[in-house]
């Protein structure tokens, strides 16, 4: 027994050496292993973390779980906000923002709500587009928009100064309804003020406007929709005119619109590269279009203009480089077309004018061209005046005049009349009058056909001063 215990002692000693430099070598190895490998940044430790394999989708393809797309208020880090003490909602999203995205983000019927689903909204504040912001008002969430003409303030509804739509950024309004709403009749913004054949306009008070502002980082583009009921007397000189552009918005689009019961239809100041096409324009409190104040290089073009309280489509107070052509303009209150203030290289031409004061009246203004109109059934068919110079009238029709076929004086010098033709001139086909103050006009080649005196044709030149001079007048 003594004997084999010896033995066992003998072989774990001589073993023991070797079982040592399995172990050693094993470790060695580890670390060269953990060695070879580099880490970089923070190594994160996580306990008690169970980790499963993504499940392959039902076809096969593996797919890579992504977030829910975020509101723009939320990507955009509350780019919509409300001021209580102004009740103003301000839009400062770069990419562009709808009624619904206000809604979601206040989230209040007191300030915007929606009447119905099938989008009718009531906007009970000022709606301010912050530069650089971008504004949709179209179908895509949009039917008919109403604005409260009642503006309350702290709890209480009274009349004051209108709700507005201000634009300092982009907005673009397409293919829906805008109008005043009164919440306590339940319908248009409508008070006293009306004229025969043009329904009901306002006089007193205020009701909410959209209003482009100086220096506008974008367009203000209004295309296939129906703007209506905005605007009123006392606001014309403060943006509240119904639909105003001042000295912003350069370069909009007004297309296919039906503008109606708005206080002036569309009031520019200072605008440039505007282009007003194929819009119905009517029923205005004052004028229907007004380019005004360094208005220029805009284009009016194949409007129908009607049944306003001022003249039809005026521009006044140096404008300039206005095209004014292809327009249906009748049954206005003032003048057809009318070049008032220092309104200079401009044209009218191919517009069709009847039932007018005056068709064309032209004012203190200076180096256009009137060609190819239609002015019929109207007081003065042209009418030139208050010292106009160097005006061109040519190519134009004129007939069924109430009054003067052409009309010349005040001190209205150098303008040239040639190739009209002047058809059943009430009293004159052409007439200078205002003793000697209008001087070296020049006529040739007008026709004025079935007029009191009957088919007289101008063909000399007239050069001289011209006071006086008439022709087709009754009894001549």
């Amino acid at each position: 027994m003594k004997n084999r215990s010896h033995w066992m002692l003998y072989l774990i000693l001589m073993t023991l050496p070797a079982f040592i430099a399995v172990i050693i070598l094993t470790l060695t190895t580890a670390v060269i292993i953990i060695s070879a490998n580099t880490v970089y940044g923070q190594v994160e430790i996580i306990k008690n973390k169970t980790f499963s394999p993504h499940t392959p989708s039902s076809n096969g393809a593996n797919t890579i779980p992504t977030s829910s797309p975020q509101s723009n208020t939320d990507s955009t880090g509350g780019c919509i906000n409300y001021i209580p003490s102004k009740r103003t909602i301000t839009v400062s999203c770069s990419s562009p923002a709808r009624l619904t995205d206000i809604d979601n983000k206040l989230d209040d019927g007191n300030i915007l709500a929606k009447q119905s689903p099938n989008g009718v909204w009531f906007l009970n504040a000022n709606l301010v587009i912050a530069k650089g912001a971008t504004f949709h008002i179209d179908s895509t969430d949009t039917k008919w928009l109403k604005i409260s003409s009642k503006v309350t303030r702290t709890g209480i509804t009274k009349i004051a100064p209108a709700y507005i739509i201000d634009v300092h950024g982009s907005l673009k309004i397409d293919s829906v309804k805008i109008t005043s709403w009164d919440p306590t009749t339940n319908y248009y913004a409508i008070t006293n003020g009306s004229r025969t054949g043009s329904g009901v306009f306002i006089f007193g008070a205020p009701r909410p406007s959209i209003i482009v502002e100086n220096n506008a980082t974008g367009t203000t583009d209004i295309t296939n929709s129906e703007i209506a009921y905005l605007g009123y007397e006392q606001g014309k000189h403060k943006g509240g005119s119904g639909l105003s552009y001042y000295y912003g918005g350069d370069g909009s689009n007004i297309r296919n619109n039906d503008i109606h019961h708005v206080y002036f239809g569309l009031y520019t100041f200072g605008v440039g590269h505007m282009t007003i096409e194929n819009n119905i324009i009517r029923n205005s409190g004052h004028y229907g279009l007004d380019p005004h104040t360094a208005t220029h290089d805009m284009i009016i073009k194949d409007n129908i203009v009607y049944d306003n309280n001022g003249s039809g489509i005026i521009c006044s107070l140096n404008c300039y480089n206005i095209l004014i052509e292809h327009n249906k303009v009748h049954d206005n209150a003032g003048d057809g077309i009318d070049f008032s203030r220092n309104m200079y290289n401009s044209i009218a031409r191919n517009n069709i004018i009847y039932n007018e004061p005056a068709g064309i009246f032209v004012s203190r203004s200076h180096s256009n061209q009137l060609y190819n109109n239609t002015v019929s059934n109207s007081g003065n068919g042209i009418y030139v005046n208050s010292g106009s110079t160097d005006n061109k009238m040519y190519d134009n029709t004129i007939m069924n005049s109430k009054s003067h076929a052409i009309l010349i004086n005040n001190g209205s010098n150098g303008n040239t009349f040639y190739s009209n033709k002047i058809v059943s001139a009430n009293e004159d086909g052409l007439e200078i009058d205002q003793d000697t103050t209008s001087k070296n006009n020049v006529f040739s080649n007008n026709q004025v056909m079935n007029s009191a005196s009957t088919n007289n044709t101008i063909t000399n030149p007239i050069h001289e001063q011209n006071s006086k001079l008439k022709v087709g007048s009754k009894g001549e």
